[in-house]
């Protein structure tokens, strides 16, 4: 770096990585095109700063738009820095982290600008499932640059001045900014499912840094363990209460407590995120009943079903533990498929797509049944039939095709209530019950709540060798 004072390109950089680890590389590089005066236009670096640093000591590359520089606008330099970058990733199997603040592409240069950014969609595409990409937007990322984020793994947003879209707001039919501001975080993280966490700058740059140190760096090689100093056998005794808010309980099983969640705001009936148990990461996918703040006050409820959005952002997810090696943990209590006419526009797509996800992954598979499971929602939610290579169960589970009650009053019409009553009574021992699904071979283990801990840390231990073959084919087509 030069003595002269740092753009904010360089400083998120800096933030970022380790001290004085960042090498860039490519900085002499500017425009060649010589179009509309730019020659007499001072553009270093072609308006993006590359080159490659450590976070934890893990190697990343990184990318970081410079505004001050042609307004960020990406050329075909610009373009092209981006794609060695990714090419010096691949093959050395490192992440690569961008960091977006860009007015789009760089009009001077048309033809030449296009064609080098669709090199930029190529080396995404070539590296998805190869090394972890991360995206974080802390200006404008609009046009052809908002694909980017979407063809990334995870992408965080700053909070105000963050601005993503495909089209601006006024230039969607019946609407304008003032009404709805398609652009701005709050609508991208709760409407898109793009969007895994929204702050500061300084809060984002420190999530990613959490991030990075969860993940392997590459498929091949999981490099993602610690040594785990908390207790392996430690019991969660309060462990039921937080069944409700899966995100907490997910939390109180994880190595020291810590758990990363991914899309926090998009389909929250759903909880996806990250974990340490044993030192290792693990991924985890939860339904959600209820929602609770830092200061644990009740902020949501949800009807224990399963929506659209929800299925997708967990389709998703398994996707991507698979294609990186990461171990699956689930933790189920769904009645059902949220019955709204938005939600059954996607409904069968999404919850095909989780359904297809659990099936395919070949990672080590853990179920937990915390509360209910009814119906084909439990089996979507990485049941034994579904591919689960373990599935436990709390000792008040309820597992069947819907709710006692509900079955009696279908199975005996017109009863009167005492019927009813014992029917239903019968129905939950006979069908219903954890005992009943454990004699038939459905749940493995019946564990008391506060044992969870120990025994998903012996189930992933045990499946730490697991290998398993599938049919030959190109790759699935769904």
């Amino acid at each position: 770096m030069s003595n002269a004072t740092p753009s904010l390109a360089s400083t998120r950089i800096i933030s970022l990585l380790d001290a004085n680890s960042f090498v860039e590389i490519g900085k002499s590089i500017t425009a060649r095109n010589t179009d509309f005066n730019m020659t007499e236009t001072k553009a270093p670096s072609d308006g993006v700063i590359t080159g490659s640093g450590v976070i934890d000591g893990n190697l990343v590359y990184v990318y970081s738009q410079d505004a001050s520089v042609l307004n960020g606008t990406v050329g075909e330099m610009h373009a092209k820095k981006i794609s060695a970058l990714y090419d010096l990733a691949m093959k050395t199997g490192a992440p690569v982290i961008g960091l977006v603040d860009c007015a789009g592409l760089r009009l001077q240069e048309a033809t030449d600008a296009l064609e080098a950014f669709g090199s930029i969609y190529l080396k995404q595409t070539l590296a998805s499932g190869m090394i972890p990409q991360i995206t974080a937007v802390f200006g404008t990322c609009g046009g052809g640059m908002a694909v980017v984020p979407a063809l990334t793994d995870f992408t965080f947003m700053e909070a105000k001045k963050g601005k993503m879209f495909v089209n601006t707001p006024n230039a969607l039919e019946g609407n304008h900014v003032d009404k709805c501001d398609t652009a701005a975080a709050e609508f991208q993280s709760q409407e898109t499912g793009l969007i895994d966490g929204v702050g500061t700058e300084e809060e984002i740059l420190g999530e990613i840094r959490q991030l990075v140190s969860l993940l392997p760096s590459n498929f091949e090689d999981n490099d993602s363990f610690v040594e785990c100093t908390d207790d392996l056998n430690r019991t969660c005794d309060d462990l039921a209460a937080c069944a409700g808010d899966t995100s907490i309980a997910l939390s109180r099983i994880a190595d020291d407590g810590f758990f990363f969640e991914t899309k926090k705001e998009y389909g929250k009936d759903i909880v996806t995120g990250f974990l340490r148990l044993n030192g290792a990461t693990v991924g985890a996918v939860a339904n959600r009943t209820e929602a609770y703040n830092e200061e644990g006050e009740k902020t949501e409820e949800f009807d224990g079903t399963i929506s659209a959005r929800g299925a997708r952002k967990a389709a998703d997810f398994v996707k991507f533990c698979d294609a990186f090696d990461i171990p699956v943990l689930t933790l189920t209590n769904v009645t059902g498929f949220k019955a709204t006419l938005c939600n059954e526009k996607m409904m069968a797509k999404s919850v095909g797509d989780m359904i297809h996800a659990f099936a395919d992954a070949t990672v080590p598979k853990v179920n937990v049944i915390i509360g209910k499971a009814y119906g084909t929602a439990y089996v979507a939610m990485n049941s034994k039939s579904v591919g689960a290579d373990l599935v436990y169960a709390w000792e008040n589970a309820e597992i069947g095709m819907m709710d006692a009650s509900l079955a009696a009053k279908i199975m005996y019409p017109g009863a009167d209530a005492a019927v009813l009553n014992e029917k239903a009574a019968e129905y939950r021992e006979l069908q219903s019950g954890v005992a009943s699904a454990a004699a038939r071979g459905y749940v493995d283990t019946v564990i008391a709540p506060a044992d969870t801990r120990k025994y998903v840390i012996g189930a992933f231990e045990m499946l730490f060798t697991k290998r398993e073959d599938r049919p030959a084919k190109k790759h699935s087509a769904v």
